[in-house]
């Protein structure tokens, strides 16, 4: 299993950014898939998942009306579209995996930072 996440830079609050999750090494479309990010010295958390098929998704309050997360099971990628950015969304950003058997599968991630 392989996760690359791309799309991470900095960028201005109130900008958008568009998070990628390249996968690879199973198969993509019968697992969900989520983000988490990580700020520095705080514990990482999740930030949106979806389903397999994309028809459910779920966000933190924090993101709710401002991030979309959206899966593409024939380009084997889960995004992350991050609109009106805030300097508290600074963090590392990772995808990872729903349970393939026993285990879980996480991305390197993509450092996000917000700041004018």
């Amino acid at each position: 299993v392989r996760l690359v996440e791309s799309g991470g830079g900095l960028v201005q609050p109130g900008r958008s950014l568009r998070l990628s999750c390249a996968a690879s090494g199973f198969t993509f479309s019968a697992y969900g898939m989520s983000w988490y990010r990580q700020a520095p010295e705080k514990e990482r958390e999740l930030v949106a998942s979806i389903s397999s098929t994309g028809g459910s998704t779920n966000y933190a309050d924090s993101v709710k009306g401002r991030f979309t997360i959206s899966k593409d099971n024939a380009k084997n990628t889960v995004y992350l579209q991050m609109n009106s950015l805030k300097p508290e969304d600074t963090a590392v950003y990772y995808c990872k995996t729903s349970y393939i058997g026993t285990n879980t599968y996480w991305g390197q991630g993509t450092q996000v930072t917000v700041s004018s």
